[in-house]
């Protein structure tokens, strides 16, 4: 039986050895066939410390590692290396300055 396998975005790495994916899909109501996008974070294991919060990832179904932790991450498909976040009190004395 072939596992499941998702694709999704990192929102954070800061336990060791763990990142959240978040997954979006899109479903349909079956009366009115209107679709909607949907969102679930999942929380999947790794080993090597080379993935960032930004960067696009395959995560694939396996057995329980944790608790929570059910998935593990497979590939990276892209860098999120262009995502900065710049603090809040740069931005505001930027806003200031204008």
């Amino acid at each position: 039986m072939p596992k499941r396998q998702l694709k999704g975005i990192i929102v954070s790495d800061k336990t060791p050895k763990m990142v959240v994916v978040k997954v979006e899909r899109i479903k349909e109501n079956k009366k009115y066939k209107k679709r909607y996008r949907i969102q679930k974070k999942y929380k999947a294991h790794y080993e090597t410390g080379e993935y960032h919060i930004g960067d696009i990832v395959q995560i694939e179904e396996c057995r329980p590692v944790s608790k929570d932790k059910k998935w593990k991450v497979i590939n990276k498909l892209a860098s999120g290396a262009g995502i900065v976040e710049e603090p809040i009190e740069e931005i505001t004395e930027e806003v200031k300055n204008i």
